[in-house]
């Protein structure tokens, strides 16, 4: 008997060793432990995984007709349309491996997931056409590595990043602006969002925060009057360009309690990034793109303003024009992949948008929920200069914007918009009544991680607990034992 109970008796005293030691895990706080330092737990706490996507519906109360800016008159009075999108989905990945290196990556569905299309083009007499925007069905739009430096004082990004030029390259998820759809202006005359290989110099100094980044040039092959640069960063290749380089910079501070001020500019050469090589005629023409950016954004006093100005200026845009209509037709078998109409030697646009957060009036939803109530004004141009002997006047476009941003938790907003463009007096205005529902967040597995381990550090105190019960017991027997002797 006696030697049963001082086995148990030790037996009791190991168990209660480590559930001592499983215990000590959530010491420092109620309901948050410190992340495991064994080999098994550490991708686990270090792996982050979210996303963003829009689901919108649209009615538009205007023709849909290819001619309609050619023949306004005839398509006046058409009948609506509508059309259901999903114009981005996303999953984002990433992961902490130690030692200031970490690495991300964003997988893009757009439009369902395909980024080959069937249109009707106007400058092809309304033929069906197969464009393909960019190679393959799904978009990689962002994989990179970075090394921090002196607690992120300083980093080294390298591989597919975003460049943030403009506002709606730097703040392009759906939770950073109140329309359903992206800032027409910028998403006209711009890449978005605009993503290239490239080397990112980036980093926080107390209230500044600062990048610059080193990449290819954009391909001219791939502007145009109605889209400007916007398809430059694109590809129909396995490959992208890089006979060319470019570069890009931008500050932000944010010195005034819910103010943001930024800066943003890219600068590089765009003529020579093509698949067709130009005669010696064309040695001195390089098609220099210079673009610059300010946006702010207020959020205080339950107002939230955004604003933004970008314009730009494209050199030789004549001579790439002319050199550009050398190329096949792309309804040719061997013809070109890209559209060739005539290149703006300017583009710009200019918005400003102003929400209120209604509920924040109201005591039992302050803080829970928001209606923010908002407006939207812009002007924008993606061929505001250019080949005078072509006049794209529909190109000029003030848009208006008013409606409502509806948001249960943090990661969703429901979004109602109605819209007018008012184009140059020869055309037909384009309202429209817009709808969608929005998500965006990001949320780290490490945080799942500790409240599992927070649980079984509370199974391992219950168990501490019957252990001593065990062993108290254990005394009380073997104190009887030497009683009965």
């Amino acid at each position: 008997m006696t030697k049963h109970l001082l086995l148990l008796g030790l037996l009791a005293c190991n168990m209660a060793t480590e559930a001592v030691a499983q215990e000590s895990c959530c010491k420092k706080e109620k309901a948050e432990c410190p992340e495991k330092t064994e080999d098994v737990a550490a991708p686990q706490s270090r792996f982050t995984i979210g996303g963003y996507g829009e689901a919108a519906m649209s009615r538009n109360f205007y023709s849909q007709h290819f001619n309609r800016y050619r023949d306004p008159q005839t398509y006046k009075d058409d009948p609506s349309h509508g059309r259901f999108d999903l114009p981005h989905v996303t999953l984002n990945l990433g992961y902490d491996f130690g030692h200031g290196w970490t690495m991300g990556m964003e997988i893009e569905f757009e439009h369902g997931g395909t980024e080959n299309a069937v249109e009707i083009d106007a400058d092809e007499s309304g033929e069906y056409e197969a464009e393909t925007e960019r190679g393959g069905e799904v978009a990689l739009e962002q994989f990179w590595l970075n090394k921090a430096f002196w607690g992120g004082k300083f980093n080294i990004k390298a591989g597919e990043i975003i460049i943030p030029v403009g506002e709606i390259n730097a703040y392009h998820m759906p939770n950073n602006f109140f329309s359903v759809y992206r800032s027409e202006g910028e998403a006209k005359m711009l890449p978005n969002t605009w993503h290239q290989v490239g080397v990112s110099l980036w980093g926080r100094l107390k209230n500044w925060r600062y990048e610059a980044i080193f990449t290819s040039g954009l391909d001219a092959e791939r502007f145009g009057h109605n889209c400007y640069v916007h398809y430059g960063a694109t590809s129909p290749y396995e490959y992208k360009l890089g006979n060319v380089y470019a570069g890009a910079a931008r500050i932000d501070n944010y010195s005034v309690r819910g103010l943001r001020l930024s800066l943003s500019g890219y600068y590089g050469y765009t003529f020579k990034n093509t698949e067709k090589k130009a005669s010696a005629s064309y040695d001195d023409c390089h098609g220099a793109l210079a673009i610059g950016s300010f946006g702010f954004e207020l959020n205080r006093w339950n107002w939230i303003v955004r604003s933004n100005a970008t314009y730009s200026h494209l050199s030789d845009a004549t001579r790439m024009t002319t050199f550009m209509n050398t190329f096949p037709k792309h309804t040719q078998q061997d013809g070109s992949p890209s559209k060739h109409s005539p290149i703006a030697s300017n583009a710009y646009s200019v918005g400003i948008e102003a929400g209120y957060n209604v509920f924040s009036q109201i005591q039992s939803l302050r803080g829970k929920q928001s209606l923010y109530v908002f407006g939207r004004f812009e002007d924008y141009n993606t061929y505001a200069a250019g080949n005078k002997k072509v006049a794209y006047d529909y190109d000029h476009v003030k848009r208006m914007a008013f409606g409502v941003n509806y948001s249960p938790i943090k990661q969703i907003i429901v979004k109602g918009e109605y819209s007018h463009r008012f184009l140059d007096k020869a055309y037909n205005n384009e309202p429209s009544l817009n709808l969608a529902i929005t998500f965006n967040g990001l949320f780290n597995t490490a945080h799942w991680y500790k409240k599992s381990a927070c649980k079984d550090a509370q199974l391992s105190s219950d168990l501490l607990e019957r252990i001593n019960e065990l062993s108290r017991e254990v005394e009380q027997l073997k104190q009887q034992q030497q009683e009965n002797k």
